[in-house]
């Protein structure tokens, strides 16, 4: 058991990678939809590049979108409006006129046959109302024409009728004055007209409710297809262009195609393949690591921070897929690029984001489209995106950015129409959020910083501001060391620039790299101001002791102050496994014939493990000993830093650190001639 457990803790790391693997794994395939999927890649317009295409069973020809849309509107423009009529308000209203009748009196305005011939009139006047029907006010918007055939629903029985018959209340108005014109008593035209106006009221409303349920009846009844196709019937001949009957029928194969293979039978197939696509690009990933970029294969937080960049693209892709596809190209996948080159590098960015983009190919619509777009979206953005420090740059490459994706659709759009009538100017300003939106990943940038604890060039451009904390302490507190660093910084920028390593990386470190000689600052020579050697009154063993510890001491200072990692990694490295050469001397002096021990003169390590780490050891050193130079020349300088840099070599201080030999042979020409700027010799002022 104990073996086992030694076992699992020696390879931990191993296992940790497997288990995120099988994760990010699973989760990504949880993600894709589970169906089958057309073996023909197709679009309107394009050749069909395949062999003679034969039906391989019978199947529907299938309506376009558009054409369904077309036949519900017209459905719903055509479908015939319902009206319900109330026969209970007919016989109200003719009791209440009757009871408010009889209360009519005779007098001297109105005789009792006056009364009599106006009951008859006011009755005729109620029967030819509600024969016809007394319509309630309807919107414009649902009745347009008055010639139009409207049902009028009477209980169980449904008549039709042309609209314009029924009467509005300004007609009802008109029919009661014209019939009262007959009476020969104007005090009871008045009695009768106020009458009639307070008691009829309409019997015909607009039935909303029955009206929509006929609507969605008939709509239900619509046939979605409009033909069919007999197995073995010629579909389409090589070489022939996809458009109108032809793609209708494609389209139809090809929906028909995919709801076959996506049967429960087929689902753990369907789940296997998927499983294999997703593991060999994964598995891509995780070999590319172990190949080029071994540092970041050996720190899990680094690659789970990666592995986690690609499935939180593929998540909002996907999402985005499921819920609205039109909304496809708003995702601004160019942001994994910018962010995994923020952290690492440019190669490690674009190859994480073919990946991706490769991933989502197989579940998005017109696949090919979406994998140029994006993957030559991704080119740009490592091509252009740099010093994100620098405001202006970003804004720049995400209007180059987006500038290429609009080229590259209407490329596409004018290959698949023939020309610039048809284009869909929708997807340009999709295409115009996409950039908008990828301005996120400075904020995202900044979030990872904190989660992840990484380094991005912003965070560079703020620790290599020499008004932080730190840097101002050292400067007050061993000045002659703040100088060294800053001359060390200007070298080590300079040549980082020369072999293309990450110069703003190099420059802070280099700031930070002696931050452990504030602790001591008088036992350092460039902080001797007075003349006075500290070391004159140690024994060598001793001053070897203190000069190597300003590493250590300079590494828990760094952690007290919270400097990142990337930062500390400079102050371990920049003297490696070098030694104290001198007190090593001068102890073999003070003891002839006893043999000193080295590795009691010796800095710990590690050695450099990047270009950047092993640059600045290289320029570290020469500018160091170039201070012992009493009268600098350029031969004097190149030979110096010859000396000291092939040491180093022969040393094996740059095993570790991925750098070739024609990369070192550049840096010493840079620092040579940085060197001898510093240097260069002044004309003599007279007195």
């Amino acid at each position: 058991m104990r073996t086992i457990v030694n076992k699992l803790y020696q390879n931990n790391t191993i296992i940790y990678k497997v288990i995120l693997f099988l994760v990010a794994t699973v989760a990504i395939v949880y993600l894709f939809p589970k169906g089958g999927h057309f073996k023909y890649d197709f679009n309107n317009g394009q050749l069909w590049k395949y062999d003679n295409l034969y039906a391989p069973f019978d199947f529907a020809i299938q309506k376009t979108e558009d054409e369904i849309t077309i036949e519900k509107k017209e459905i719903e423009v055509n479908s015939k409006s319902y009206f319900l009529q109330d026969l209970s308000i007919d016989n109200t209203v003719k009791a209440n006129y009757e009871r408010r009748i009889s209360l009519f009196k005779v007098s001297d305005s109105l005789s009792l046959d006056q009364i009599y011939n106006l009951s008859k009139i006011g009755l005729k006047i109620i029967n030819t109302i509600y024969n016809k029907g007394f319509l309630e006010v309807v919107s414009q918007d649902r009745i347009s024409n008055k010639n139009e055939i409207v049902a009028i629903r009477k209980g169980n029985e449904v008549e039709d009728v042309v609209f314009k018959n029924l009467f509005t209340s300004k007609e009802v108005l008109e029919i009661i004055r014209y019939n009262l014109n007959n009476s020969d008593s104007e005090y009871g035209k008045k009695l009768m007209l106020d009458l009639l106006s307070k008691i009829i009221k309409p019997n015909v409303s607009f039935d909303v409710e029955y009206t929509e349920k006929v609507i969605e009846n008939e709509i239900k009844n619509i046939s979605y297809t409009k033909g069919k196709v007999a197995a073995g019937k010629l579909i389409i001949l090589k070489g022939d262009i996809v458009e109108g009957k032809k793609l209708a029928i494609l389209n139809s194969l090809k929906s028909e195609s995919e709801s076959q293979v996506w049967t429960e039978s087929n689902y753990n197939w369907i789940i296997l393949g998927y499983t294999i696509l997703v593991s060999l690009a994964l598995l891509m990933l995780l070999l590319f690591l172990k190949k080029y970029r071994v540092e970041i294969y050996d720190n899990n937080n680094k690659v789970t921070f990666i592995f986690f960049n690609v499935f939180s693209m593929i998540f909002i892709q996907t999402l985005v897929i499921k819920y609205n596809s039109d909304y496809l190209y708003v995702v601004p996948l160019s942001v994994l690029p910018i962010v995994l080159k923020a952290f690492f590098d440019a190669r490690l960015g674009l190859f994480a984001h073919v990946l991706t983009v490769l991933l989502l190919g197989y579940i998005v619509p017109d696949s090919f489209e979406f994998i140029y777009l994006h993957i030559i979206a991704g080119i740009v953005t490592i091509l252009t995106v740099s010093e994100l420090y620098k405001r202006a740059t970003l804004f720049i490459s995400v209007a180059q950015i987006t500038l290429i994706y609009m080229l590259t659709y209407f490329a596409f759009s004018i290959i698949k129409e023939g020309n610039a009538s048809q284009i869909n100017w929708t997807y340009f300003m999709l295409f115009a959020a996409n950039g908008l939106l990828s301005f996120l990943s400075i904020i995202i940038i900044y979030m990872y910083e904190k989660v992840f604890g990484l380094v991005s060039d912003v965070t560079l451009l703020e620790l290599s501001n020499t008004n932080t904390k730190l840097l101002r302490d050292l400067n007050e507190k061993a000045p002659g060391t703040f100088q060294h660093s800053m001359q060390v910084a200007n070298l080590a920028e300079a040549a980082a620039n020369e072999i293309g390593a990450n110069s703003m990386l190099v420059r802070t470190g280099a700031l930070y790299h002696d931050i452990g000689k504030m602790i001591n600052p008088q036992y350092f020579i460039e902080n001797q101001s007075t003349g006075v050697n500290p070391h004159n009154d140690l024994s060598p063993r001793d001053s070897s002791k203190i000069i190597t510890d300003h590493v250590i001491k300079g590494v828990e200072l760094a952690k007290k102050n919270n400097l990142p990692d990337r930062i500390i990694d400079f102050i371990r490295t920049h003297h490696g496994t070098s030694s104290t050469y001198y007190f090593f001397m001068k102890e073999k002096e003070l003891n002839p014939g006893i043999d000193v021990n080295i590795k009691k003169f010796q800095y710990q390590g590690p050695i450099p493990f990047s270009k950047e780490t092993a640059i600045l050891m290289m320029c570290d050193a020469a500018e160091a000993a170039s201070k012992s130079l009493t009268k600098p020349t350029a031969i004097s300088v190149s030979n110096l830093i010859d000396k000291i840099i092939d040491k180093q070599m022969a040393d094996n201080q740059f095993l570790n650190s991925d750098i070739t030999f024609r990369e070192i042979e550049i840096i010493k020409k840079v620092i040579k001639k940085k060197l001898m700027n510093i240097y260069h010799l002044r004309v003599e002022y007279p007195e």
